[in-house]
């Protein structure tokens, strides 16, 4: 445990910023997770109904510098390639 005042706070904002991390991570990961299952499955339509949401989650986190701008980048240009992909397919 903390002794200092210093180090109770920083634990403090720790524990904080834990919750605002998971929170992210869960917005970003979970509608990822169904657009992958999504395109597997070569379901178009749904799956571009989600890139509106993946998007905004993305330029959330990399806003709040959960991730960074090139990684949220990445993410996006990955995840229009392969809906391409599947679009190219049919």
């Amino acid at each position: 445990m903390p002794i200092t005042s210093g180090a109770k706070k920083a634990l403090r904002a720790g524990e904080n910023k834990r919750t605002f991390n998971l929170r992210t991570k869960g917005a970003i990961d979970v509608p990822l997770k169904n657009f992958r299952k999504l395109i597997l499955a070569k379901n178009t339509k749904e799956a571009e109904a989600l890139v509106p949401t993946i998007y905004k989650a993305l330029d959330k986190a990399a806003k709040r510098k959960y991730i960074k701008a090139n990684t949220a980048s990445r993410y996006k240009s990955r995840i229009m390639a392969s809906l391409k992909r599947l679009e190219g397919n049919k």
